[in-house]
């Protein structure tokens, strides 16, 4: 006898829900291994990179099958105003990715609570960078200031977005479904190597303010600025958001608008599943 499997209907609890432990998945490793760093001196910016990019890459497989894992307020934004994702559920994704940062940072937190305290007693700008971005990365002596940050901050989330959007994009050369995680993990790792230095490459308002606000809960009073005493926590929140709508903005600019049409049916923001990636190199063959 045959027995068909029932189909439970997406809800928009269910998706923030996969948002915020996308997000979580992804802190938990990016600020974990900066305080394995800065606290417990094992490793260097390399190992930062690649933890970084891994947990990008774990955090779309927690999430990808319910919301095609944004992780990221600014690639949510970019993907309404240029790939039709529902301006409704904008706010609910951004407030689950925040909160996802947020927690995950409090479990970093409590957990290098020892080895925090004891490699900066005052908890001061010298251990901010294990939550939070910083203009030179905390430096003084790069010169880089508030303005600089912010530039950089443009520059480094086009660049993502813009390679999110090659990525995924079925019509274009994207990877197969189960492998687009992992090349968009690597896009962060490359862009932590080459666009690391002026601000820590943010590159995203949740993994920049959820961690902030929790160091900020946490001890850490002067989390709000830089080390030149300038408000700055909101530059990796604004900054972003632009960049990734010049990013998209530019992709469909150059790339998008002269590649050919896809019948793929896949919701907007999503990443590609085997099928519809199937059915779009039998459409553009």
């Amino acid at each position: 006898m045959a027995t068909t499997e029932a189909v439970k209907a997406k809800t928009l609890l269910g998706e923030c829900s996969a948002e915020l432990a996308g997000t979580f998945i992804l802190i938990l490793f990016g600020c974990g291994v900066v305080a394995q760093v800065v606290a417990g001196g094992i490793g260097d910016h390399d190992s930062i990179a690649w933890a970084w990019g891994l947990g990008v890459t774990l955090g779309i497989y927690v999430a990808g099958r319910m919301t095609g894992a944004h992780l990221n307020p600014a690639v949510t934004i970019a993907l309404a105003a240029f790939r039709g994702f529902s301006w409704k559920k904008v706010l609910p994704y951004s407030v689950a990715q925040f909160l996802g940062a947020f927690l995950a940072a409090l479990v970093v937190r409590w957990n290098y609570t020892e080895a925090l305290h004891k490699v900066d007693p005052g908890l001061t700008i010298k251990s901010q960078g294990v939550f939070s971005t910083l203009p030179g990365n905390g430096s003084m002596d790069l010169g880089v200031h508030l303005w600089g940050g912010f530039r950089d901050q443009i520059i480094g989330t086009a660049i993502l977005m813009m390679v999110i959007l090659a990525i995924t994009d079925l019509r274009n050369t994207a990877p197969a479904a189960n492998l687009a995680p992992f090349i968009v993990g690597l896009l962060v790792v490359g862009i932590g190597m080459a666009w690391g230095t002026n601000a820590g490459y943010a590159i995203n308002p949740a993994r920049d303010f959820g961690p902030r606000l929790a160091s900020f809960f946490t001890g850490y009073g002067g989390a709000m600025k830089d080390q030149f005493g300038d408000v700055y926590f909101w530059v990796p929140i604004v900054a972003p958001i632009i960049g990734a709508l010049v990013g998209a903005a530019l992709y469909d600019l150059l790339v998008g608008r002269h590649l050919p049409i896809s019948d793929e049916d896949e919701e907007p923001g999503r990443i590609p599943t085997d099928e519809a990636a199937a059915g779009a190199e039998t459409t553009t063959a």
